[in-house]
C-alpha cells in the first residue's frame, strides 16, 4: 500500500505557512514504513527540533481504479478517519530554501498516524465533517471538510490521473490550521465529528 498525501488544502493553513494558494492540489507521498503502529509511542526524531502536528482526514481506498471520474470517486472507498501528518519543519524549510523535494522532513518512519476507522454512510454529508486534534487535553486543531478547497472525491479523481490507486491506499487530505509543535510527553488525540479515533503520545 502506499500513503498519498495532499498539502495546502485548507487556505488559513496556507496562509498561516505563507504558502502560495496552488492551482491543483499539491501532492506528495509517504512509504508504508512512515506509518505509526498501533500502541506505540511517537519519538521525536533526532534529525529534527521542530516536528509540527497536523490533522487530516485520512480516506482508505478498497478498490483499483485509474483516470476515476469525479462522479464515480464515491465507489472507491468505504471508510475514513483522522490520522496525523507529522512534519518536521526546521528540516521542510531547508528542504524548500534549495528547492529539493520534502520526503526526509515529511515521509520519515513514524510520521503518518492512522486513526481507527468509521463507515463513511454513518455521516449525513462528507462534506461538513469535523474533526479536531487535542493536545493534553487542549484543542489544538479544529477543521471541517468544507473549507476543503477540493474535496474528497475531487482528490481521489486528481490522484488516479497520476498514479493508480489500490486496495488499501491511504489519502491525507490535508491540515487545517494551528499545525505547532510538539513536545515530549504531549499526549494528542484525534476526533472525526466527536468520535476519538486515536490518542498518541510523544516521546
Amino acid at each position: 500500500m502506499k500513503i498519498i498525501c495532499i498539502g495546502r488544502n485548507y487556505t488559513e493553513h496556507i496562509a498561516e505557512l505563507k504558502n502560495e494558494r496552488p492551482t491543483e492540489p499539491v501532492v506528495f507521498m509517504k512509504p508504508d514504513s512512515a506509518i505509526l503502529l498501533k500502541q506505540h509511542p511517537f519519538v521525536i526524531p533526532e534529525f529534527s527540533n521542530d516536528i509540527h502536528h497536523e490533522i487530516e482526514i485520512v480516506v482508505k481506498i478498497n478498490k483499483v481504479g485509474k483516470y476515476i471520474e469525479p462522479k464515480f470517486a464515491h465507489k472507491y472507498y468505504e471508510e475514513l478517519t483522522v490520522g496525523i501528518d507529522f512534519t518536521a519543519r526546521d528540516l521542510q524549510s531547508k528542504l524548500k530554501e534549495k528547492g529539493l523535494p520534502w520526503e526526509k522532513a515529511k515521509a520519515f518512519d513514524g510520521s503518518a498516524v492512522v486513526g481507527d476507522f468509521l463507515d463513511k454512510s454513518q455521516f449525513s454529508s462528507l462534506e461538513n465533517l469535523t474533526f479536531e486534534l487535542t493536545n493534553n487535553n487542549k484543542t489544538v486543531q479544529k477543521g471541517n471538510s468544507s473549507l476543503m478547497l477540493w474535496q474528497i472525491d475531487e482528490l481521489i479523481a486528481y490522484v488516479s490521473q497520476y498514479f493508480t490507486l489500490k486496495i488499501g491506499d491511504l489519502i491525507f487530505t490535508g491540515t487545517p490550521a494551528g499545525v505547532a509543535a510538539v513536545k515530549e510527553d504531549d499526549v494528542l488525540e484525534g476526533f472525526l465529528e466527536g468520535q476519538k479515533l486515536f490518542r498518541i503520545q510523544v516521546k
